[in-house]
């Protein structure tokens, strides 16, 4: 397993278990809205809630060998709200709820740079940040997955965008933000499609049966 700040660097984190995945295509997750609640600033272990259904979901693609990758902005890092050492007890906390449906993922990268945040981690467009690619390609680089037909669920228009930038084949936005919902509707096309679901658990059984995740 790698786990670290990638290349030491201050803002960026990096997770990896599965490093080779033969090309298959991979589910990009975001964290807070989709795995966990977004409480605003997920930093302590004991604010982790973790979302009815998402553990059994997860560990359904497990079964089915399907790599699934957290991709997750941490602006709270970069406004001083917590730090790694924080970020690093949530995870600890959302694995041991994940494992006890025996489920796990596969790798888990985080950008805590934001125009907002405190130096040196004041930076408006890094490479890492959603919408930006960076988190995705880095993921697929290091574990040798196939974007075409990979996919990737959150609960904000910029997830999507991040999947788009990426080369992805599609995402599911799951919101009831009408604002939110039109932006993700709005990245449709003919090389990526949207669709939009209540939680993770509807989008992943909506995924698997249909064979968007089968290589």
């Amino acid at each position: 397993m790698e786990a670290c700040m990638a290349n030491n660097d201050p803002g960026l984190w990096c997770q990896i278990d599965r490093t080779d995945c033969s090309g298959r295509p991979a589910l990009f997750l975001d964290r807070d809205g989709v795995i966990v609640a977004d409480t605003r600033y997920v930093g302590r272990a004991e604010s982790v809630q973790m979302i009815e259904g998402a553990a059994s979901a997860i560990a359904r693609c497990n079964r089915l060998g399907i790599p699934v990758v957290a991709v997750t902005n941490q602006a709270g890092i970069a406004r001083g709200y917590y730090d790694w050492d924080g970020f690093r007890a949530v995870q600890a906390a959302i694995s041991a709820a994940l494992a006890s449906a025996g489920a796990h993922l596969d790798a888990v990268l985080a950008c805590a740079y934001h125009a907002e945040g405190s130096q040196p981690l004041r930076i408006a467009d890094h490479y890492w940040r959603k919408p930006n690619p960076g988190m995705i390609l880095t993921a697929s680089k290091r574990m040798n997955i196939g974007l075409s037909q990979s996919w990737i669920i959150g609960d904000k228009a910029h997830d999507l965008a991040a999947g788009l930038a990426a080369g992805l084949a599609g995402g599911t936005v799951l919101t009831t933000d009408d604002q939110e919902l039109r932006r993700a509707t709005a990245l449709a096309s003919a090389r990526f499609e949207v669709e939009k679901a209540a939680n993770l658990a509807s989008a992943i059984e909506t995924l698997i049966g249909r064979g968007r995740l089968a290589q």
